[in-house]
């Protein structure tokens, strides 16, 4: 591609945000093709004449009025005869994000713009309070104990990691490999089996939200069925949230606690030299 992307980039933004008629469609006329069409969510333009009454009217409404200013991400990238990059729409006195696009372009041999498709994307604002809302459903959840409507705010397919050797530990079954939404369901039910749930607790210390990544820092209380005997261990979960589902799950909890509760005996003396030891938080 010989080209500046960047530099066509600036001059696609600024357009939306030239205040001069005589300008604008200069400057449309020097980026879309006479044939170009743009593609939104809602609508087809064709044509410089379409082209020059959506930009207008995009202007009025949103910078001139409204106050906003269009801004690129400095993200663009492209090969070939395409070019895709990131635009926000933000106040112009500051502030936070109010609009987020991707945009994707196809390119003539004449360099200029013949097709373009615009998706709106959620913006870090919308995708922390999305993050910030299913984190909050799934610890009410977890508290209440239902496996199956935990279960529900999991993906089809999950991304399951723990801090447990691959092969687990004999005393604590539930510790083991999960894949989908149904997993997730017989993993809350296992835990349920082995431990008595009037008894069942946990204190939530933190939660941070950045995006679509959620970490929740606390402490799991659970009482042995079969001894009786309780426990507390640390615990912090790191999970990713994709269209209110959780879609990464990573728990990182005071595994030696657990597998001793769970065992009623030392569990690090029975190690040999060909095992690896059990990763657990310093205390």
């Amino acid at each position: 591609m010989d080209m500046d992307i960047d530099k066509f980039v600036e001059r696609y933004v600024a357009v939306w945000n030239e205040p001069d008629p005589i300008a604008r469609r200069r400057a449309i006329s020097q980026l879309w093709d006479p044939d170009g069409v743009e593609t939104t969510d809602s609508a087809r333009y064709h044509g410089h004449a379409a082209l020059d009454a959506r930009i207008t009217e995009a202007h009025t409404d949103l910078v001139r009025d409204a106050g906003f200013v269009f801004r690129s991400a400095n993200d663009a990238t492209g090969h070939h005869d395409t070019v895709t990059f990131t635009t926000h729409m933000i106040p112009a006195a500051g502030g936070d994000i109010a609009w987020s696009g991707r945009i994707f372009l196809t390119l003539g041999e004449n360099g200029l713009i013949r097709h373009e498709y615009q998706f709106a994307m959620d913006t870090p604002t919308e995708s922390k309070a999305s993050t910030r809302a299913t984190t909050e459903k799934f610890l009410r959840r977890l508290g209440e104990g239902d496996p199956d409507e935990i279960a529900e705010l999991f993906a089809e397919r999950v991304d399951w990691q723990l801090d447990w050797p691959g092969g687990g530990h004999p005393a604590v079954p539930w510790i083991r490999p999960r894949f989908t939404r149904a997993d997730v369901a017989d993993h809350f039910r296992e835990i349920a089996a082995f431990h008595v749930p009037e008894k069942s607790a946990g204190t939530v210390s933190r939660v941070l939200i950045d995006g679509t990544e959620a970490v929740v820092l606390g402490d799991i209380r659970q009482t042995v069925k079969a001894t009786g005997k309780p426990y507390t261990a640390l615990c912090a979960l790191h999970l990713t949230i994709l269209d209110g589902l959780i879609t990464r799950y990573s728990v990182y909890e005071d595994s030696l606690t657990v597998a001793e509760s769970l065992s009623d005996q030392p569990v690090l003396p029975a190690l040999t030299h060909r095992q690896a030891p059990l990763p657990v938080f310093e205390r």
